[in-house]
């Protein structure tokens, strides 16, 4: 587990796309997950060191998360591991490192949204300690993404807003 480098950049979109063919055989709309963000689109956390990797020894990464300061949070936009490395606690390891990190930044907490049921999805985040938000608790912020998330084809009856609190307890 590393920060980013430019080197890197190339390779997100290919993680993005792998990480998306695990939704195969799935109700979800494959051709919405297939969009990914281009190489460039990851430039400004990779600026603002928000952008970690997973590589496989040799340089090559093979995982992903991508995040952006929003206030005292830190919000999750992207988070991927490659299909054929899927399942041996590379994510878990990649989030935990994250989460560490931002309690050393001093962020209050860490946010995204995801699809509430898809087992690597919203329960892998709630095992880490995330808790999915009702409408009243989301901010303009994370309603704003879910919104844009349905215009882009996610069905917003599955999907919700998580929020992992920091507090030092």
């Amino acid at each position: 587990m590393r920060p980013a480098i430019e080197a890197d950049l190339p390779r997100l979109p290919e993680i993005e796309r792998s990480a998306s063919e695990a939704f195969r055989g799935t109700d979800l709309n494959l051709e919405a997950l297939m969009s990914v963000t281009p190489a460039e689109g990851w430039r400004d956390a990779l600026r603002s060191e928000t952008l970690w990797v997973v590589d496989d020894g040799a340089g090559r990464s093979i995982a992903f998360l991508g995040a952006e300061a929003a206030g005292h949070e830190l919000h999750l936009r992207e988070f991927d591991v490659e299909l054929e490395h899927q399942g041996q606690g590379l994510g878990r390891r990649l989030l935990s490192h994250v989460i560490a990190w931002a309690r050393t930044a001093k962020f209050q907490a860490l946010t995204l949204t995801t699809f509430r049921t898809v087992p690597w999805n919203g329960p892998f985040y709630a095992a880490m300690g995330f808790r999915e938000l009702s409408p009243a608790e989301m901010s303009s912020r994370l309603v704003t993404i879910l919104k844009n998330e349905a215009y882009h084809g996610l069905d917003p009856a599955q999907r919700c807003a998580m929020r992992l609190d920091l507090d030092e307890t």
